[in-house]
C-alpha cells in the first residue's frame, strides 16, 4: 500500500474527527481552523473523489433540506482500509521521525 500524500491523510483524519457530519463543508471548516490555512471546497473535493476511488471512503446522499435548496449533502465515512491507511502513514511518519528533535534540526541547519 503506498503511503498518503499530506493532503489525503489531513482529509481522512478530518472524515475521521467529524463522524456523521462529514461532507465538504464541515472537512473544510475543520481543516481551515486546524491547519490556519484556507481549503476551498475546491481543494477538499479532488483528494475526497481520490480516496473514495482508492476505497479508502465511502459516501452515501444525506437528507435533503430547505436551506440548501432541496438538495442533499454528499456524506463520507471512512472505510477500513481507509484506516489502515491512516495507521501506516502516521507509524512511517513515527518512524522517520524517531529520534529527531527541533533541538537537533536547529542545531544541524546548515552544517
Amino acid at each position: 500500500m503506498r503511503l498518503l500524500s499530506r493532503a489525503e491523510e489531513m482529509v481522512l483524519l478530518a472524515v475521521w474527527r467529524l463522524q456523521d457530519n462529514a461532507y465538504g463543508v464541515t472537512i473544510a471548516r475543520m481543516l481551515t481552523e486546524t491547519t490556519g490555512t484556507a481549503w476551498r471546497l475546491g481543494t477538499i473535493y479532488v483528494p475526497l473523489e481520490r480516496l473514495e476511488k482508492k476505497g479508502f471512503l465511502t459516501s452515501s446522499l444525506g437528507n435533503s433540506t430547505n436551506k440548501r435548496g432541496g438538495r442533499s449533502k454528499r456524506l463520507y465515512r471512512l472505510s477500513k482500509s481507509g484506516l489502515n491507511a491512516l495507521i501506516k502513514t502516521r507509524n512511517t511518519a513515527e518512524s522517520v521521525w524517531q529520534d529527531v528533535t527541533v533541538m537537533d534540526l536547529e542545531e544541524g541547519y546548515g552544517s
